[in-house]
């Protein structure tokens, strides 16, 4: 048995499908109910990773956990950490970030998972870190923008950044989960090539088949749309996170989709026609879930 956490976020959903097609899966949820018909696919403990006696019961008779972070304030990988070691788990594999080997950055997000990752070592569970570049799926939050006035609206418009499609960030945890010799190992996960945002906005429009305009949103006014969804210390790190972009921090391309996965890494453009509803529709993701691999 293999548990999931965060499945109702944009990898963990991925990850919790792809083991259901090929066998017994668990979830652990705060809101059962968002998993919607997917919940029927698996074993599903509604809790949260603060409630032990939840935690304890998700974790009986599992072999293998896949850990989101759910919080930039709470301590949930010690909890799970914790948890895992006394009920045996033999196998924890965790969404991380790409940015945790990086010295330069130094934001917030970016130190949490930093020492979320040290306490997994210090666990005692076998580990894999799982550390992709921003999601693709990131950009779902300019859906409100292109459905009202066909408008994309971002910071560095001109800022490249090898961004992944979260369907490949899942694929590369599911050969974690269910493959030999990963323990002790991190792997870093990008899109086939570094695109910019105004490149997304002609990708999109092409998806979508109507005409849309990017246009530079200045820093004061990103720190104020980012302040009206988050925390300010999340605010801020991704307005840090977004400088490192702009000074070309994120442009890097790695295969290792390719190498886990036995194919390529899809591209912005397919993605972005894969979800050219979620833009035209509701954007359906939780509020104020944060992406880890936002980095």
């Amino acid at each position: 048995m293999i548990l999931v956490t965060g499945a109702t976020g944009a990898v963990g959903r991925e990850v919790a499908a792809q083991l259901a097609a090929a066998g017994p899966v668990r979830i652990l949820a705060r809101r059962p109910e968002r998993l919607g018909a997917f919940g029927n696919r698996a074993e599903v403990v509604a809790g949260a990773y603060a409630d032990r006696q939840a935690l304890d019961r998700a974790l009986r008779g599992v072999t293998s956990v896949f850990l989101v972070t759910n919080s930039p304030t709470e301590p949930d990988d010690e909890r799970v950490a914790a948890a895992a070691a006394e009920a045996g788990v033999r196998h924890l594999v965790k969404l991380s970030m790409m940015a945790v080997e990086e010295p330069d950055a130094s934001d917030l997000i970016t130190r949490l998972q930093r020492e979320n990752e040290r306490t997994i070592r210090e666990s005692g569970v076998p580990w894999t870190f799982v550390r992709p570049r921003t999601f693709m799926s990131n950009t779902l939050s300019w859906a409100a923008g292109i459905r009202s006035d066909g408008v994309v609206r971002a910071l560095h418009g001109d800022a490249p950044v090898a961004c992944v499609d979260p369907r490949d960030v899942a694929a590369v945890a599911v050969a974690a989960l269910t493959g030999t010799g990963h323990e002790g190992r991190a792997y870093a996960v990008s899109g086939p090539e570094a695109i910019t945002a105004r490149e997304q906005t002609a990708q999109l429009s092409r998806a979508l088949g109507r005409p849309l305009r990017f246009e530079e949103l200045g820093v004061a006014a990103a720190r104020t749309a980012l302040l009206a969804k988050y925390p300010r210390p999340v605010a801020e790190a991704f307005l840090e996170s977004a400088e490192r972009q702009r000074a070309g921090a994120k442009a890097g391309v790695v295969s290792t989709v390719r190498q886990l996965t036995g194919r390529s890494a899809r591209p912005y453009s397919v993605w972005s026609a894969d979800h050219a509803d979620a833009f035209t529709g509701r954007d359906d993701r939780e509020p104020g879930e944060w992406d880890a691999g936002a980095q």
